[in-house]
């Protein structure tokens, strides 16, 4: 290997570990290429309440036995609103599911561990902070074709919010520590999924 072709590839993985989105994508797309897809064995998938609030998502689902399956779901905002309005957040979602006929379709329950950072805030107040919780989900998935389902899912479970509240305009002086448990909704999913 000549020190140029070296130098490229250096420069090659430094532009991948710098560019997060394209280090997500990347490992996506090996994680899809090394795994053995028999037909509904995986899915990939995207939840359209999400891009309703401008929260671009995917969702990975992997079948471990004929009735359970485990999806990872993820989330990244990096969008800023008019009038300084803005909520950045990345979360993570997975869940162990288990269906009641067969994977991929009908009935299913699921328990989930969940967590999350975010930074924003709609009125006068900034929040800065992480959660990190739990809880358990009901869903049922519609096939439409043999590679395609919408999948509905609502759950319900606990959160532990650390936060830093301040005014709009930052002042690290001026934010509050604060903490907040919350108990409630944590999965709301209308998803279409591809399933190979």
């Amino acid at each position: 290997m000549t020190n140029e072709t070296a130098y490229s590839l250096k420069g090659l993985f430094i532009l991948i570990i710098a560019n997060k989105r394209l280090l997500a994508l990347l490992s996506l797309f090996i994680l899809l290429q090394i795994l053995p897809c028999r037909a509904q064995r995986a899915g990939l998938k995207t939840n359209a309440l999400c891009w309703g609030a401008t929260t671009p998502n995917v969702g990975v689902e992997l079948g471990l036995s004929p009735r359970t399956t485990l999806n990872v779901a993820a989330a990244y905002n990096p969008w800023n609103f008019s009038r300084g309005r803005k909520m950045h957040l990345w979360a993570v979602q997975p869940a162990l599911r288990y269906w009641f006929c067969q994977r991929f379709e009908g009935h299913f329950v699921g328990v989930h561990p969940h967590a999350a950072q975010y930074y924003g805030g709609f009125k006068q107040k900034l929040y800065d902070g992480y959660l990190a919780g739990g809880g358990i989900s009901y869903g049922y998935a519609w096939l439409l074709s043999p590679h395609w389902n919408v999948e509905a899912e609502i759950g319900i479970g606990y959160a532990r919010l650390w936060y830093k509240e301040g005014e709009r305009i930052y002042c690290e002086r001026c934010s509050i520590s604060r903490r907040h448990n919350y108990w409630g909704p944590t999965v709301a999913n209308l998803s279409v999924a591809y399933v190979f």
